[in-house]
Order: C-alpha cells, then sequence, then structure tokens
C-alpha cells in the first residue's frame, strides 16, 4: 500500500462539480495553482455538471491515487462511497456545499484552498470508520426520525423559498408531536422523538480508533436543537443530560409509524418504515495534513 507521499507522486484526479455553491469558474484555476505549486503539474482537473458527475468520480477511482473531490455532501458522499475498497484511492474531500459535514471534520472550517495546501504540504493518512443503512454510508452522523424534516425547511429558506420553507416547517411541526420512533440499540430499547447515530469522526465520546457508533434517543426537548446543525454543540449539550439514553453500539435497528424521514451526513434518504444500521471499522483513507502516518 502507497503511502500518502508515494501517492501523491503517482496518479492525482481532481474532480469539480461545477453545480455545487462553492466551485465557479475559478475554482479549477485555483485547484491548478495550488497543485503546481507543489510541483504536481501532471496531476488532472476535471470539472464537471451534475449529470456527469458519477461517471467522472467512477473513473477518476478506477485509476487515480489520491482523488481531490470538491461539491457538496452529496457529491462527497458518493465519491467517499467509492473509495471504501482496499485499492481505492486516498480521497481529498474538499467543502464545496452547504453544510459540509465531512470536510469539517477532517479540515475544521478553513476555505478549500487553505485545507488543500496545507494536505499537499504536509501529507498524513486518516482512516475514517463509519454506519451503513441499506448501503448507504456516513460518515458523521445520522439522524432518523421527524426532526430531520427541519432540514427541508432550513433549505427552503436558504433558497429564498420562503412559502415553501413555512409550508415545510408546518409538516415537520405536525410530524415531530405525533411521529415517535422505536429503537433497539443492543442494550437499550425504547420510544423516542428521534434518534442520532454518531462516528467517531464526529463523536466526543468515541476515539477516532474506537470500533463503534454513538447511538442517542433523543427527547423532544433535546431534539429540537439538532437542525442548528452544529453538531458539536448539539451533541455535547446533551451528552451530560442524564435523561438522554446513549450507547456506544455496533448495531441499531429504528423502527418508525409511517416512512421514516433519514438524513445521512445532511443528505436526505428514504427507505420506508425500518432501519438496520451497522458499524464500518474502516470506509476510506482520507489524506488529512499534520498526522503521523499510520
Amino acid at each position: 500500500m502507497k503511502t500518502c507521499r508515494e501517492a501523491l507522486n503517482g496518479r492525482v484526479v481532481a474532480v469539480l462539480n461545477t453545480g455545487s455553491g462553492g466551485c465557479d469558474e475559478t475554482s479549477a484555476g485555483r485547484v491548478r495553482a495550488l497543485l503546481d505549486q507543489a510541483d504536481m503539474e501532471a496531476a488532472e482537473i476535471v470539472s464537471v455538471g451534475p449529470s456527469e458527475l458519477a461517471g467522472a468520480l467512477q473513473s477518476a477511482v478506477a485509476s487515480a491515487d489520491v482523488l481531490i473531490v470538491l461539491g457538496g455532501d452529496g457529491t462527497i458522499g458518493t465519491a467517499a462511497g467509492l473509495c471504501g475498497g482496499p485499492t481505492a484511492p486516498y480521497l481529498i474531500p474538499l467543502p464545496g456545499g452547504t453544510m459540509n459535514m465531512l470536510p469539517k471534520s477532517l479540515y475544521g472550517g478553513e476555505p478549500w484552498t487553505n485545507a488543500l495546501a496545507a494536505v499537499l504540504a504536509a501529507p498524513a493518512e486518516q482512516k475514517v470508520s463509519g454506519g451503513d443503512l441499506a448501503g448507504h454510508r456516513f460518515y458523521c452522523a445520522a439522524i432518523l426520525g421527524a426532526p430531520s424534516l427541519w432540514a427541508d425547511a432550513r433549505e427552503a429558506v436558504r433558497e429564498g423559498h420562503l412559502l415553501e420553507a413555512a409550508q415545510r416547517a408546518v409538516t415537520a411541526t405536525r410530524r415531530s408531536l405525533s411521529d415517535a420512533v422505536e429503537y433497539d440499540f443492543g442494550s437499550a430499547s425504547g420510544s423516542a422523538e428521534a434518534v442520532a447515530v454518531i462516528c467517531p469522526l464526529v463523536s466526543q465520546a468515541l476515539s477516532d480508533d474506537e470500533r463503534s457508533l454513538e447511538a442517542v434517543a433523543l427527547d423532544p426537548e433535546s431534539a429540537k436543537g439538532l437542525f442548528g446543525l452544529a453538531f458539536h454543540a448539539v451533541f455535547d449539550g446533551w451528552r451530560n443530560d442524564p435523561s438522554v439514553t446513549r450507547v456506544k453500539t455496533r448495531t441499531i435497528r429504528v423502527d418508525g409509524h409511517g416512512d421514516l424521514p433519514i438524513i445521512l451526513d445532511g443528505e436526505k434518504l428514504e427507505i420506508g418504515r425500518s432501519a438496520n444500521i451497522t458499524f464500518v471499522p474502516v470506509a476510506f483513507r482520507a489524506m488529512v495534513s499534520g498526522k503521523a502516518e499510520t
């Protein structure tokens, strides 16, 4: 297996999603300049729209040693899912969307240009674990239950669709008042307003190499703050609350009374009334800055 430095001296492909909010007509040039400064003139840059994105990512993963991706949570989630095999490339996921959950967890709140420059200057490997829900991977957090519907209202506000936002807020409120979920964490089970499943990359209760997920059953008071989506602040706030049920576990089941609203790393998912989540010890290898390679 190649080290990070060896991989950067191999085939490097950057895929830019031009449909994401953080990617504009200057992005390819800025990526090119950073690669050239790192003596990586042979690296390839591919700028594609949403309709071409899946093919571009699959092609890059098939042959690259390092995949750089600039896009939103959906783009980055797709790329991370493709980088799960033992021969898959290292992934450098850069924030080009709204929430940017995975990039923020790996690189903090740095602009993508700063994050990329820092990684290229001092590359190091970080093995990222995660969760799997019916073949859909997540690496930061999942939220299951009616409170996840507030994400739709928030996105409508950001897009300036205020009437639509109001309608979605009413729907979320009604569902939150009536739609509890049933959960089974193995060592704990019951009914809750919502369930949050947090990965080691985000959880303050788990080390990066701990082989489990943190599952949390939330009451209405705890659940209502979830969609500020300042995850660390929200999760730290209820971590010391004795009324909150939280368990370290490798398997989780959640059942709704109707279709179960789900958000995985900022992306909405619809799969029906039940969800089974399992822990994935090494989901992909990220390239980060400033850590010793392992």
